[in-house]
């Protein structure tokens, strides 16, 4: 996983048995991890990175001619320092592709843009990398899911077969994908069945008061939407003032129904709260997302750029898991049409 602390383990291995062995390392290969070490890596040099290396180059030469064993060991401290700080910024983590034979030949979200359930759903076929077409719905005439019975977002088409409800979208298709994953069996006291309905029950109904507090923010929330949504001109304007103004009076009455006094605080409590579960971990899951992490991931993942999403990353300790998630879960597998 992280390819760079590997690489800086064997090298740094290598040296320090040169050193406590008694071997001489040459002038080129001090020279070469004392780059290294500098810069972290030397296989391409900017302008920037030219010059601080002819500024270094004299105490180079200098090194290269003194005891191997005093140079090898410096070059190990300076390498280890320099690695272990490249594999904290530069982790990778692998999405997890389910078998070929298993993955949906045709699959269509229905969705709005910002809607929390409807990524909720994109963060799970993102993650397990299960190409989708987007439909985006017009959120005040519906024209595009009039053929449904079932009038909300998400609707997940799966090879012909409508699936509704994000959690049931999730497990449905877990189901025909991850049959060796599912967690429908765990116990209901399970971590992460327990946290998936915090999800749905709690975090959720956070965000709307916080996406559209006030008519500026109302109005930025439906900017987004419309930019990303197929809407002719004249949609896009009605879509943006009308749905902005309605989602604004939505909201106030959504704050009295689940007793939030204070939008935002309640959002900072709850990545706070999420975080605290963590409990120290990379993800929930361990060393890799969860079905709790996704859903929390999701149902963030379209306010983190808007001003709420902003704020609750700087005055919570969010930022690194979602950055995190974000590395994980990686590009998009959305078929662009």
């Amino acid at each position: 996983m992280r390819r760079a602390s590997t690489l800086a383990s064997s090298v740094l291995s290598r040296t320090l048995v040169t050193a406590y062995d008694g071997g001489t390392t040459t002038a080129s290969v001090q020279h070469r991890l004392l780059q290294v070490a500098l810069y972290g890596s030397s296989s391409t040099t900017t302008n920037s990175s030219f010059t601080r290396w002819r500024w270094f180059s004299p105490v180079v030469n200098s090194f290269s001619g003194g005891s191997g064993r005093v140079v090898s060991l410096g070059f190990a401290g300076a390498l280890l320092s320099f690695a272990l700080a490249a594999s904290v910024s530069q982790e990778v983590y692998a999405k997890e592709p389910p078998p070929p034979e298993l993955v949906p030949k045709d699959v269509v979200l229905y969705q709005y843009e910002a809607c929390p359930f409807c990524n909720k759903v994109k963060a799970f076929l993102d993650y397990y990398d299960i190409p989708y077409k987007v439909v985006e719905v017009n959120p005040l005439s519906k024209k595009e899911i009039k053929w449904s019975d079932y009038k909300k977002v998400p609707i997940l088409m799966v090879d012909g077969e409508p699936l509704v409800e994000s959690s049931d979208i999730i497990d449905e298709l877990g189901y025909k994908i991850l049959p060796k994953k599912h967690v429908d069996s765990a116990p209901d006291d399970d971590e992460e069945k327990n946290w998936r309905r915090w999800v749905d029950n709690h975090l959720v109904h956070i965000l709307s008061p916080n996406i559209y507090r006030n008519i500026s923010e109302a109005l930025e929330s439906f900017d987004y939407i419309t930019s990303n949504g197929n809407f002719s001109f004249i949609e896009k304007t009605s879509v943006k003032y009308a749905g902005a103004a309605s989602m604004y009076f939505v909201s106030k009455n959504l704050k009295k129904r689940y007793n939030i006094t204070d939008e935002r605080a309640a959002l900072y409590e709850a990545a706070e709260t999420w975080v605290a579960a963590l409990n120290g971990r990379e993800f929930l899951g361990g060393s890799k997302p969860n079905l709790a992490d996704l859903a929390v991931f999701g149902v963030l993942r379209p306010i983190r750029y808007l001003r709420s999403g902003r704020d609750m990353v700087e005055h919570t300790h969010i930022g690194e898991w979602y950055t995190r998630m974000e590395n994980a879960v990686g590009d998009s597998s959305r078929i662009k049409a």
